[in-house]
């Protein structure tokens, strides 16, 4: 028994001096899933930031939980008289991904895991696409939406030096983003691919 709690305590002392803490942040290529009545839904560009802890669970595994900002939303246009106009839904999220990585050489791995997020600002922009201009902005309206979001990550990542590395993750919507959605009708789910860099402290 003594021997057990030694080890035990070994390995988590071993675990404790092995995490690492970075920063990261990169872009967003977010959509939602296919709305009925929307027929030129596309994708919206946004940003990520955060910070992460990277714990070794085995010889080529480990852990990576992250707490981010994360813009995501969707964008369409719409032609009138000639001119284009853009319409675009700007849903912001304060996120916590844990995923899991297989490090497959000590530079490169793949990761995957689940993303949990809490809706913090929703609003709706119209802008006019040939002059940039904003034309009209919603008032917030976040509490009319599903305040909680979950998501499954895939992803790959490579530290082209022991602290600085290129990440890439795709991150599939599971819940709806509306609160109440009449029955029958279709959810519709956040959909977002993200690349940045990572640093590790």
């Amino acid at each position: 028994m003594k021997k057990l709690v030694l080890g035990a305590a070994i390995a988590m002392s071993s675990l404790t001096f092995a995490q690492q803490f970075g920063v990261k942040a990169g872009m967003n290529v977010s959509s939602l899933s296919s709305e009925e009545g929307l027929s030129d839904q596309g994708s919206k560009i946004g940003f990520n930031a955060g910070v992460f802890m990277n714990a070794p669970l085995a010889e080529n595994f480990s852990i990576q939980p992250e707490l981010m900002y994360s813009q995501m939303g969707d964008k369409y246009n719409q032609t009138i008289a000639g001119t284009t106009y853009a319409r675009s839904r700007h849903l912001d999220y304060v996120t916590l991904p844990v995923m899991f990585q297989y490090n497959a050489t000590p530079a490169f791995y793949l990761e995957a895991g689940p993303e949990f997020g809490l809706l913090v600002g929703a609003k709706n922009k119209f802008t006019n696409e040939s002059t940039n201009n904003t034309i009209a902005e919603s008032a917030n309206y976040k509490d009319d939406l599903n305040g909680f979001n979950v998501g499954i990550g895939l992803g790959a990542g490579y530290y082209f030096t022991p602290k600085v590395g290129l990440t890439a993750r795709y991150v599939a919507g599971l819940t709806d983003i509306a609160k109440d959605r009449p029955s029958g009708s279709d959810s519709v789910k956040n959909n977002v691919f993200q690349v940045g860099l990572a640093y590790k402290f």
